[in-house]
């Protein structure tokens, strides 16, 4: 495929990163967007080479800023999303509002295609607000614009996640961990670089599935994940089934937190398994197969979290 110009909202998370280098190895022309670029520039700039990467500093609502972005590109990808709430970063801004106005700004100016990142479990997840905004918002995004592709991956994970590194923070320094729902929850962990696969192949092929649901290679459920991240940090702790109402009662104090370690709507999803509904396709179902395992990959950077930190790395010196 001839080269495009992609537009990135959202390009500073860790998704957006992978993305930018994995683009720029296609000899894509991105367009990045972030809200803060003293902030998150220095970090940007570094993801590709000179002249194929534009760094734009836009409030995501400034609608004369987004078109003028928009009419400049020809693919439009949508990366962002919050896991709580705080002021006017809300679910109802953010999820549903924010696509919408891509989305017909794309509809509007002929994009050739919009790529939405949403989240797995989310049709099944009724009285979760996250739920329910990041589902209004693909609705809005499928009725405005007919060439969109809505990616819904189950929990993404890497080196710069706030998944796996803060789950192993917390066993780190804590003698008994919380299972809520007794840990049945059941994910399919996928690594950042093969979402971004993903997403660069949907653009290279034109893939024209409205929704395919993203899943790793493996259906782990939330107590193996912290047995795995436990041994992979050498540490033992107590995994303690709690009731809900606890857990509400400690998510009600954690919220108020500037970033809350767990929230009440949090909790809510949890009740709600992270693997496919048979709805829709998968990427195994269009051929894109992820191999990546959740224990190999966070194998190499869980070291920060062992006793003896960066020395406990293996080195081979042969």
């Amino acid at each position: 495929m001839k080269p495009e110009n992609c537009l990135i909202f959202g390009a500073s998370g860790q998704i957006g990163r992978n993305l930018i280098r994995g683009l720029a190895q296609k000899n894509f022309k991105i367009t990045a967007v972030t809200r803060n670029l003293h902030q998150k520039g220095y970090i940007l700039k570094t993801q590709a080479n000179p002249g194929y990467l534009d760094l734009v500093e836009a409030n995501i609502f400034d609608l004369n800023k987004l078109e003028k972005l928009i009419k400049k590109a020809d693919v439009c990808i949508n990366l962002v999303g919050i896991l709580y709430e705080k002021g006017k970063n809300n679910f109802q801004n953010i999820h549903v509002k924010f696509p919408e106005i891509l989305s017909n700004l794309c509809a509007k100016n002929k994009v050739k295609k919009f790529i939405h990142v949403s989240a797995l479990g989310i049709e099944e997840a009724t009285n979760s607000t996250y739920a329910i905004s990041k589902l209004s918002g693909e609705k809005a995004i499928l009725k405005n614009f007919e060439n969109a592709v809505v990616l819904r991956p189950s929990i993404v994970y890497s080196s710069q996640d706030n998944f796996s590194t803060m789950l192993m923070s917390l066993l780190n320094i804590i003698p008994i961990f919380p299972l809520y729902y007794s840990g049945k929850t059941k994910f399919m962990p996928l690594h950042c670089s093969e979402l971004c696969k993903i997403i660069t192949t949907v653009i290279e092929k034109n893939t024209n599935e409205k929704i395919i649901e993203c899943i790793g290679p493996e259906e782990l459920s939330f107590k193996e994940i912290l047995e795995k991240l436990l041994r992979l940090i050498e540490k033992k702790r107590i995994l303690m089934p709690i009731p809900i109402i606890f857990a509400n009662i400690i998510a009600s104090f954690f919220q108020i937190l500037p970033k809350p370690l767990i929230t009440r709507d949090q909790i809510r999803l949890l009740n709600f398994d992270n693997i496919p509904s048979g709805k829709y396709k998968t990427n195994f179902d269009i051929d894109l197969k992820t191999e990546l395992k959740f224990e190999s990959e966070v194998e190499k950077y869980c070291y920060m979290w062992k006793e003896s930190g960066e020395y406990s790395k293996k080195t081979n010196l042969n």
